[in-house]
């Protein structure tokens, strides 16, 4: 990359790690061992429907681009989180955490105890992705970068602190180390060859700034209504 570009990710790596939400409050609590284990499940059912949202606006990316080989390296993580059928993929990987912290599978899946906060943050992605421009959405991906830190954190945190999870209920986040770099490649390669101006660089960091603001939100949603407001 030019000097110009190094200086890009720099900044798209400054303003991200700046505001991601490994240092929410209830993601502090998750990795130092204090949720309860209703808490952590409820955590579980709602950042369920984020999972479900991310192929959505996957495909929304894929159908904004013009040309087939932006869409054939895309369209992979469509099919990271669907797989090639149901038993397989991201999706079905949080059925299986499901499974080994006590959820009903089927409670998880009809979405129904999803709180409207984390409602409203996660159809806030998909509709943000949906009327952006095909480079704004590929930059607010860019969260990525910050995947895989916080994930191998969680694993060392739910090993140590939660050992009623089944070791099994892990492999999603396991998964999710190797393709969120791999991912995190992909866009930022794409996102530096097509800002080439300063406008264009400041809407990619706008995006990514919206896509942390959004996960904010949704563990806002999750902390207010069962750490904060949790009965004694």
């Amino acid at each position: 990359m030019t000097a110009d570009a190094d200086h890009f990710v720099d900044r798209l790596r400054r303003e991200g790690a700046s505001r991601y939400h490994n240092e929410h409050p209830f993601h502090v609590l998750m990795h130092e061992g204090r949720l309860t284990k209703e808490q952590l499940r409820q955590w579980v059912i709602n950042r369920y429907y984020y999972q479900t949202r991310i192929p959505i606006k996957d495909a929304l990316i894929v159908a904004k681009s013009e040309d087939p080989a932006f869409r054939r390296m895309w369209i992979h993580r469509v099919q990271d989180h669907d797989g090639t059928d149901e038993s397989e993929g991201g999706i079905a990987l949080w059925w299986q955490l499901a499974d080994a912290v006590g959820v009903d599978r089927s409670e998880l899946i009809s979405c129904q105890r999803v709180l409207p906060g984390v409602r409203f943050a996660c159809d806030a992605y998909v509709n943000f992705v949906r009327d952006a421009s095909l480079l704004e959405a590929v930059a607010s991906s860019l969260t990525e970068f910050f995947v895989p830190g916080i994930l191998q954190q969680r694993i060392a945190a739910w090993e140590k602190h939660y050992p009623w999870v089944r070791q099994e209920g892990l492999s999603y986040f396991r998964s999710r180390v190797s393709r969120a770099q791999r991912d995190s490649t992909q866009a930022i390669r794409f996102v530096t060859t097509n800002a080439h101006s300063a406008e264009l660089q400041d809407l990619c960091v706008a995006a990514l700034i919206r896509k942390t603001d959004i996960l904010w939100c949704l563990l806002d949603a999750i902390h207010l209504k069962y750490v904060w407001n949790a009965e004694p």
